[in-house]
């Protein structure tokens, strides 16, 4: 009795994970992650310093300067797309938990919270308060090529020759919160990276010493 039982559950454990695999194959999934995923997420990704960022923001200039300043800043700070910073406006500046954050739709509209530092979000509604901007006007009422001249040209004057975009911004501040925390999952929700893979790339940035300082860090009791 035992041996024909078995012998079924086999069969049925046998058809299933036949299955299973016929399925994986048909829809092109793998268990195992893909040479190219891993080769992406291993590369090491271009960064700035606060420091840096800190010296092509102070290097804006002309009737826009406040402006453009802010815009660094919050790329910076709170690592959103340039898509996501440009159609920041005053209403999607909150709290939570007694500290500031931003309501912003990601990709395909998929809308989250990103934590940002309480001094900006104070410049950020004090500097659409003094512009009289409605609730939904946007603070940075520019377009993508606009923002791209204007950070390219801060850096230019600011003495950094490393090549500056929007992006770097956000891997900039991604690697600075990695070092800070040495909390990939936490940093994933942050940026809304759908895929924990696109997260791990900025883990080939810590150094040895990152990491001693952060289980440094840790308390037990």
């Amino acid at each position: 009795m035992w041996t024909k039982l078995l012998n079924v559950h086999f069969l049925i454990f046998h058809k299933s994970t036949k299955t299973f695999h016929f399925f994986t194959m048909s829809k092109n999934y793998s268990l195992v992650p893909q040479k190219s995923t891993l080769t992406t997420a291993l590369r090491i990704v271009p960064y700035l310093t606060p420091e840096e960022v800190r010296q092509i923001a102070e290097a804006c200039q002309g009737r826009n300067k406040e402006r453009d300043e802010l815009l660094i800043l919050t790329l910076f700070q709170t690592g959103l797309r340039i898509s996501e910073a440009l159609s920041l406006t005053p209403r999607r500046i909150g709290t939570h938990h007694g500290h500031a954050v931003l309501y912003i739709e990601g990709k395909s509209k998929k809308p989250r919270m990103v934590a940002c530092p309480d001094p900006l979000a104070h410049r950020l509604k004090s500097y659409a308060f003094d512009k009289g901007l409605g609730l939904d006007n946007r603070i940075f009422p520019i377009n993508r090529k606009r923002a791209w001249k204007i950070i390219k040209e801060a850096s230019e004057r600011s003495g950094i020759t490393k090549k500056v975009y929007p992006h770097l911004l956000r891997h900039s501040d991604a690697i600075e919160r990695l070092r800070q925390t040495g909390n990939p999952k936490a940093l994933q929700i942050h940026l809304g990276h759908a895929s924990p893979m696109m997260t791990m790339r900025y883990l080939s940035t810590l150094t040895a010493e990152d990491a001693l300082r952060i289980q440094q860090e840790l308390e037990f009791f």
